[in-house]
């Protein structure tokens, strides 16, 4: 089987075709901005235009704007392919290229967030959660995370104000989808945003 494979919920933005677990091509850039002028533009540079007969696209948490990109072009190929769909939380692919990388058993993952906050959620060494995902104030992440390993973009800075463990800086990636266990895959593909929304409907008067 064939997977196309999407993650735009970061600064970073990837695209890659696999055959089963075996990549057959793939791209990664750290764009910061302008995800959506690129992303279908690497799609179409993959093997075949990336067609597949399933697509997997990061659901978050990261960008608001990058994560609804992502979605928005899974389930149009999705719906224009006839192919099955598939999500997977951004978190979780950082640990399992960690886990893989490095080596590291438990772990947490930090990630930046919206104003001025950080995600961070803790894995074991089969990917289970065992802290579960939160947005916090850098300075409450430091106090909340126990674990001495910590990977993602926000991994140095946590690091540096705790004042101890180990960093692994990375960003999720494509490419390395194969490496995430078969619990993170959800056939639920909705955005997951990981913290309250700014806005918020008026209360009844």
């Amino acid at each position: 089987m064939r997977t196309l494979v999407i993650d735009c919920a970061t600064e970073a933005c990837s695209a890659a075709l696999f055959d089963d677990s075996t990549l057959i091509e793939g791209t990664f850039n750290v764009l910061g901005r302008g995800h959506a002028e690129r992303l279908v533009p690497m799609i179409a540079a993959l093997p075949a235009q990336g067609r597949a007969d399933r697509i997997a696209v990061a659901i978050g948490p990261g960008s608001f704007t990058g994560i609804r990109v992502g979605m928005a072009a899974a389930k149009a190929l999705a719906f224009a392919w006839q192919a099955d769909l598939v999500g997977y939380p951004t978190l979780d692919l950082v640990a399992a290229m960690a886990r893989h990388e490095h080596g590291l058993e438990d772990l947490c993952v930090a990630m930046t967030g919206g104003h001025g906050e950080w995600f961070v959620q803790g894995f074991d060494r089969s990917g289970q959660t065992t802290q579960p995902l939160a947005s916090l104030a850098p300075e409450a992440a430091s106090a909340a995370v126990t674990a001495p390993d910590i990977a993602g973009t926000q991994a140095e800075a946590l690091i540096e104000l705790r004042g101890s463990g180990r960093a692994f800086a990375a960003y999720p990636d494509a490419r390395a989808f194969a490496l995430l266990p078969g619990h993170a895959l959800t056939a639920h593909v909705a955005p997951l945003y990981g913290r309250a929304p700014d806005a918020r409907l008026p209360g009844k008067a």
